[in-house]
């Protein structure tokens, strides 16, 4: 897309305006590197788009890609350009939680985002030093109704099929409850007493959820309602 014109947001908008990139900047931003890990946060981006946008980006000096050490496929990494672009998403994010979040609708609220927020959001740090297993059912979905989140030695892995192992927390919700939790729209406590969340399991994990899952960076801010 090319606007014909010197201003600098129109030449910044060529590079970013496209459907998806900024999504994919986002992402590579947030550490995802492979192209699954990028297509689970994208949702439901095409892989011969994301392809197209990965290549240009890469043409465009944004990203850069390095072939994975004995393997075909490749990862993908944010060059000082694309790095200069956090802040800029930051307000971005920003705006939205203040001024967009009215236009939330029940489609999107995607059970796979949710997972891989929560799973970017466990603390391990506050974690037990050993493995912890964190499941959670969500009673609005037929399909991947249940996850697991598994905690060991710093990682945190993510899957949606029964891992085999000592479930250490349980949370019981809906998917809308538990992201709304995330963004700050609502809280444990609000969610437990309206009984729309259940959490259960050992007690330091389930007294102190909030310690070790942390909610989102833009979690404070008031919607422009409440600040007009």
């Amino acid at each position: 897309m090319e606007y014909g014109q010197f201003c600098p947001i129109a030449k910044a908008s060529e590079i970013i305006g496209e459907k998806w990139t900024i999504l994919i900047i986002r992402e590579i931003l947030m550490g995802s590197r492979r192209f699954s890990e990028l297509q689970r946060g994208l949702g439901t981006i095409s892989p011969s788009l994301l392809t197209r946008r990965l290549t240009d980006l890469e043409d465009r000096g944004m990203i850069f890609r390095k072939k994975t050490s004995g393997q075909r496929s490749y990862e993908y990494f944010p060059t000082e350009s694309c790095k200069e672009l956090r802040p800029i998403l930051l307000s971005l994010g920003e705006w939205g939680m203040r001024w967009a979040r009215s236009n939330l609708r029940a489609q999107d609220y995607d059970v796979e985002l949710l997972m891989l927020y929560l799973q970017r959001s466990v603390r391990t740090d506050k974690l037990p030093e050993v493995e912890t297993v964190i499941r959670f059912s969500f009673t609005d979905m037929t399909d991947k109704a249940d996850w697991w989140l598994i905690a060991t030695d710093g990682e945190v892995d993510a899957c949606d099929k029964d891992p085999g192992k000592d479930v250490d927390v349980y949370f019981t919700t809906t998917v809308s409850t538990m992201a709304d939790i995330w963004m700050g729209r609502s809280s444990y406590r609000k969610a437990k007493r309206s009984k729309e969340i259940s959490i259960i399991g050992n007690r330091y994990l389930v007294d102190n959820v909030a310690t070790w899952m942390e909610n989102s960076i833009f979690q404070e801010l008031p919607p422009a309602e409440n600040i007009l």
